[in-house]
């Protein structure tokens, strides 16, 4: 794929702002690099840069990898995700960043086409940790930029259902809707409940809730030629089953609640569609719900796919240390460390043998959500999809608000998506 002339002019203009800031790449021993630390023995640096509540745990993993390598020092910096994305720009600009990366899956396609991310292909074979057949195969394909990989799966995440398992009963449905009729005749009859009484949380924010949808109603998304197919009937039936939520009153608008508070109690909001994170908010935030509510994989059209998220661990491009910086995350996707590292933050772990883990292999919970594991897709790597996603959440706005004409809405914008496409 050809450079992105504007992505490029920005990351010059940002060098001349920035100077040469960053560091990191720069720290350290800068002699020969090797797997235990210098040539002659001498301690080597790396800087690690992690993002979200997770990174605030990752020292507590590094001091481990310490141990076992003790000519290595690994200084973690948490950025917040708000603004990590500004830094990386200027980390490439300066090529002064850290010698590791977290990188959202969204962002992978972006940094490796911006020549940001080393790339990993020769690696894979030398590194038993790397192999593709440990993780979920979703998770591998949020690793490739054209045919090269350029970062390892770390954890991983998906969507799926979260009801109340006891309201449900009550309505007639003692397990989880399994298909989208059925969560369409759910959601309408706890709706019905009573004034101020819904059924499902459609959040108008989330910009991979339609194109998870489309693809269970058998939208490819992207044609093979890579044109926009966000105008045809597949897609657009996807919108209108989630407009009917709305129309017909099972799904609230600006409610002004958040998500715990609308499940919790009388159950205002018994369904919702959301990630792992939210297990933990519902248990410190509602333990009085405890029994009273579950998870489970998602209802299904032709298919019941989701998206799979997470983060990648990646060897940025100007390190002065790969060998360190891949020993690192080599050490990160051991089963052995994923348990921990499930333990410490409650992420997913992206390789697969670490399900065997007792706190996920015995929770029905985590056992659901690894089913919908199962049948997870990264949305489309391309460096435009982060662009495309987020102009989708304002049509679908004015569908669901102004009314707007459905055909005509997605007719503009799959040819705004085809305009992003050539940019």
């Amino acid at each position: 794929m050809r450079k992105n002339a504007f992505f490029a002019g920005l990351l010059a203009l940002i060098l001349v702002l920035a100077g040469c800031g960053g560091s990191g790449g720069n720290d350290g021993n800068d002699g020969k690099s090797s797997g235990n630390g210098g040539s002659s023995g001498e301690k080597v640096k790396i800087s690690v840069w992690a993002m979200g509540d997770e990174a605030k745990s990752l020292p507590t993993i590094a001091e481990e990898f310490m141990k076992e390598h003790p000519n290595i020092v690994v200084d973690v910096q948490a950025l917040p995700w708000s603004n990590a994305h500004d830094k990386l720009l200027t980390a490439v600009a300066s090529k002064g960043g850290p010698d590791v990366v977290q990188m959202g899956t969204t962002w992978m396609a972006e940094f490796a086409n911006a020549g940001a991310l080393k790339d990993l292909t020769p690696y894979i074979d030398q590194y038993p940790e790397f192999a593709p057949d440990q993780f979920y195969e979703g998770a591998v394909g949020t690793t490739k930029f054209g045919d090269k990989i350029y970062g390892i799966p770390w954890y991983t995440e998906t969507r799926f259902l979260y009801y109340r398992s006891d309201l449900l009963a009550e309505a007639g449905y003692p397990e989880a809707p399994k298909t989208w009729d059925e969560l369409r005749d759910a959601a309408k009859k706890l709706a019905d409940r009573g004034k101020d009484k819904y059924g499902l949380s459609i959040d108008m924010n989330e910009q991979s809730l339609t194109f998870m949808f489309a693809r269970q109603n058998g939208s490819a998304l992207l044609g093979e030629d890579g044109k926009p197919l966000f105008n045809q009937p597949e897609f657009k039936e996807a919108v209108e089953y989630l407009k009917g939520f709305f129309d017909d009153g099972s799904a609230p608008l600006d409610l002004g609640l958040d998500t715990v508070q609308a499940f919790a109690g009388e159950g205002i909001v018994p369904m919702f569609i959301s990630g792992p994170w939210m297990i933990n908010a519902i248990q410190s935030q509602a333990p009085d719900l405890e029994g009273k509510w579950a998870v489970a994989p998602l209802p299904a059209k032709e298919n019941n796919l989701s998206v799979l998220g997470g983060s990648n661990l990646a060897v940025f491009e100007y390190t002065k240390h790969p060998e360190e910086a891949l020993a690192f995350i080599q050490y990160m996707s051991k089963k052995e460390t994923q348990m921990k590292w499930n333990e410490l933050t409650k992420s997913l772990p992206a390789n697969i043998a670490a399900w065997d883990a007792p706190l996920l292999k015995e929770d029905p919970k985590y056992q659901a959500i690894q089913e919908q594991l199962r049948h997870s897709e990264h949305m489309p790597m391309i460096v435009q999809w982060e662009k495309i996603a987020q102009t989708y959440l304002d049509s679908f706005e004015r569908i669901v608000r102004a009314n707007a004409d459905i055909q005509a809405e997605l007719d503009a914008f799959n040819a705004k998506a085809e305009q992003i496409l050539s940019e």
